[in-house]
């Protein structure tokens, strides 16, 4: 049984005791709090600034730091939940697309795994856009492994990026902004926008606070016709959706909040 799983069971019992509530949202976040090798996550909140004011006081926040940035560099292989995402990206490469901006790649971790498994085109421009010291690492690391020439890297989302395909793996639920509203300030649009890994669900958006083990992060969860919606009023069409089974969201305390899978969608511009 989990530990989200052991909580549920103790409210139900001590269901007609507040002070059973309380110990036991008490001993979460404590747990939560001194998380250092799992992806947890604690608490319900109405905006992404307040999230953001909660994690920070629970210590270091967000990826922008050293133990953050080095997170990934020994997860370099596909997942099972990466193969629609492959699939849609090699359609695209196939299509005569070469220009790639990956919104919150890391320090290139998807160029790196998905090269092993798709044939990436020699003249691909692989873009990934995060955070300073996130980007640092990876150019260093590009450096070293001898990709730099495809492979490049800002921290600047918010200029227009010169791009033909969108890529945004397990990254929308982490930025200030929706993407539609940075979509919205640019004066060329991507052809596509491939999404994967995004927390979903069919009712409720809402934020909550997720303990990455090296830091806290503000975390976004949006509705499918909410993230829909945005990207059709920009003049994009949906092309497809898939489950990312493998991928799940234990809220403690709000079973209806959480979620036991992630999803995945491909956009094309209309026109």
């Amino acid at each position: 049984m989990s530990l989200v799983q052991r909580i549920h069971t103790a409210i139900e019992v001590g269901a007609r005791a507040p002070v059973v509530r309380r110990f036991v949202e008490s001993s979460f976040e404590r747990e939560f709090v001194a998380n250092r090798d799992r992806n947890m996550f604690w608490g319900v909140f109405d905006s992404f600034e307040s999230a953001a004011r909660k994690a920070e006081c629970y210590g270091v926040s967000g990826y922008d730091n050293e133990a953050s940035a080095d997170m990934y560099l020994t997860h370099m292989r596909p997942d099972a939940f990466d193969y629609p995402a492959m699939f849609w990206l090699r359609k695209s490469f196939d299509a005569g697309l070469r220009r790639v901006s990956d919104v919150g790649g890391s320090v290139g971790i998807k160029f790196y795994a998905y090269r092993k498994s798709i044939p990436l085109p020699p003249d691909v421009d692989w873009t990934v856009v995060d955070v300073p010291a996130v980007v640092s690492r990876g150019k260093a690391l590009a450096a070293q492994k001898g990709v730099d020439p495809a492979l490049h890297f800002t921290d600047d989302l918010t200029h227009q990026l010169d791009s033909d395909i969108l890529f945004a793996s397990g990254s929308l639920q982490y930025l200030p902004r929706t993407l539609g509203s940075y979509l919205r300030s640019w004066n060329r649009r991507p052809n596509r926008v491939v999404i994967n890994i995004t927390p979903i669900h069919p009712d409720s958006a809402y934020f909550t606070v997720n303990s990455i083990g090296t830091a806290f992060c503000p975390y976004r969860v949006q509705t499918h016709a909410g993230l829909i919606a945005e990207l059709t009023q920009l003049g994009y069409s949906l092309k497809d959706t898939w489950a990312n089974r493998g991928k799940a969201l234990e809220l403690p305390l709000r079973p209806d909040l959480s979620l036991d899978h992630y999803r995945g969608f491909c956009f094309d511009l209309a026109g």
